[in-house]
């Protein structure tokens, strides 16, 4: 009987014994988790009426020709474009994570140089401030935005400015990532500032100003 209870204890308190964890070296199995195919990458692109496009190294390469000018642009060679009957097809060639990054935006980048070429992009500014003004040339944009003297920032080659009223001005170019920089410098000269809003700013664009210190005063 006392071996009995004795052999019941002893189970009992190996049962609530915790578990002293392993010193050995802990292998930790990878597992490789795709994503489902890009709805973007996937989409064809329709060659509008007067484009036409030029593929070059196995067809990572592409040069596209419009009524707005010529644009061209090498791509990694994860991704691979093919043209038939009009119509661009954006595929990839690395079946990897980095591959599936790629496609989507590669396709975007190609659909940009088509429309581009056929349409243009453009973009409007304001200058909001007393007595700020803006004026244009072929090669100069000048800006008087309180400072003591004038800004005056070099037009890049393929980019359009056109100023209406001395206080909003038109950028134009058939590429979209050149001009979004060159907008990008512009806007920089002066800021919109969170008090009053003075600066330069998107046409459109949203300032959430904040109350000066006469605000807190109630």
């Amino acid at each position: 009987l006392q071996q009995s209870i004795n052999f019941k204890m002893a189970l009992a308190q190996k049962a609530f014994t915790p578990a002293v964890a392993s010193r050995g070296p802990v292998r930790v199995s990878r597992v490789e988790v795709y994503a489902r195919d890009s709805r973007i990458g996937a989409r064809p692109i329709t060659l509008p009426k007067g484009v036409t496009v030029t593929l070059s190294n196995n067809g990572r390469a592409m040069a596209v020709k419009g009524p707005k000018g010529e644009l061209s642009l090498k791509f990694l060679d994860a991704i691979k474009f093919e043209e038939k009957d009009g119509v661009i097809k954006c595929a990839r060639v690395d079946q990897t994570k980095f591959g599936m990054m790629q496609w989507g935006l590669s396709r975007t980048l190609a659909n940009n140089m088509v429309e581009g070429v056929s349409n243009g992009f453009s973009k409007t500014m304001e200058l909001v401030g007393t007595g700020f003004r803006a004026s244009a040339t072929a090669k100069e944009l000048t800006l008087n935005v309180g400072y003591t003297f004038p800004r005056v920032l070099p037009i890049p080659e393929g980019v359009t400015v056109k100023v209406e009223k001395n206080t909003t001005m038109t950028i134009f170019s058939n590429d979209k990532a050149q001009l979004g920089d060159f907008c990008a410098v512009i806007r920089k000269q002066r800021p919109p500032e969170p008090y009053k809003g003075k600066g330069i700013r998107f046409q459109g664009e949203v300032i959430k100003l904040k109350e000066g210190k006469a605000g807190g005063r109630k």
